[in-house]
């Protein structure tokens, strides 16, 4: 076996985001939106795993039942790539899959935006960062951001983006297990698309209102009450088009503590704000 393949067996992370604020500020012709957005990126996600060879053929394992491997997100970045570039291999994918579907985390988008950066790299690809989100953003606008590996504020349809220093964050995921489709949140005619654009100034970069929640609400009134059961920890926000609800903190510890109190009602996971993915991490070991 290649050195390459004994390196391709290691874990790539593909981790998830937040969206500290989402503004609607527009629709756009082609029928996607115009948007403001604090992306954060975290500490915490899912792990893909890959074995390079020459069949030409990309297959994908993974840890739970989700949509067919033909579908998946992960078997068409690696398919847009090969078809790109004009590569002969193939890969098989085996996928840990931890970021719940439907869960405004971006899991799927993330998973994409590895298996582009890793593949770049163990298939010899060459193609620069810039290729590579343009060409993630042919499978999704979050896609972007996961390659360029920072937290960043971002507009457009999510893929103009300048990074951003967030500093050390402490956060506490809330899964209330209901999966959100993205795309019936945008249709929706009662999601706000008027909102004012603002200027990227360090006061903005903050948490803050999500255009798409009362939409989100509206669709599972459930989910109120999961806001009014986190609100003695503080503002409980949702990221993306939901449905995980987040709360901050200033400190790990304090982020653990409330973590341990709400873990006996909902899923929970205590995780961390970077300014610079794992990823990135992982790909400067392959140098």
């Amino acid at each position: 076996m290649s050195s390459q393949n004994e390196s391709s067996f290691r874990v790539w992370p593909a981790p998830a985001k937040l969206n500290l604020f989402l503004y609607v500020t527009g629709r756009r012709t082609d029928g996607y939106h115009e948007l403001q957005t604090l992306f954060q990126i975290l500490d915490w996600g899912d792990e893909l795993r890959f074995a390079v060879d020459d069949s030409g053929h990309i297959s994908r394992a993974c840890n739970i039942d989700i949509v067919p491997e033909a579908e998946d997100i992960c078997v068409r970045a690696a398919q847009l790539l090969q078809t790109r570039v004009g590569i002969k291999l193939g890969v098989h994918i085996e996928l840990l899959k931890r970021i719940p579907m439907g869960a405004g985390l971006g899991g799927g988008s993330s998973d994409a935006a590895t298996v582009l950066c890793a593949l770049n790299r163990l298939w010899s690809c060459g193609l620069t960062n810039r290729q590579l989100a343009e060409l993630g953003l042919e499978l999704g606008a979050d896609v972007p951001v996961f390659v360029n590996g920072y937290s960043a504020w971002a507009e457009g349809r999510g893929e103009k983006l300048q990074a951003v220093s967030l500093g050390q964050k402490f956060y506490v995921l809330v899964f209330p297990g209901v999966s959100i489709s993205t795309a019936d949140v945008f249709h929706d005619p009662l999601l706000k698309r008027d909102s004012k654009p603002v200027v990227m100034t360090p006061a903005e970069l903050r948490v803050g209102r999500n255009d798409c929640e009362p939409v989100v609400l509206r669709m599972h009134p459930q989910l109120e009450s999961v806001i009014q059961d986190l609100s003695p920890w503080g503002q409980a926000r949702m990221s993306g088009t939901g449905s995980t609800f987040f709360l901050s903190f200033d400190d790990k510890k304090t982020a653990i503590s409330a973590a341990s109190e709400l873990e006996c009602r909902y899923n929970v996971r205590p995780v961390g704000g970077v300014d610079r993915s794992h990823l990135l991490d992982r790909l400067s070991e392959e140098l």
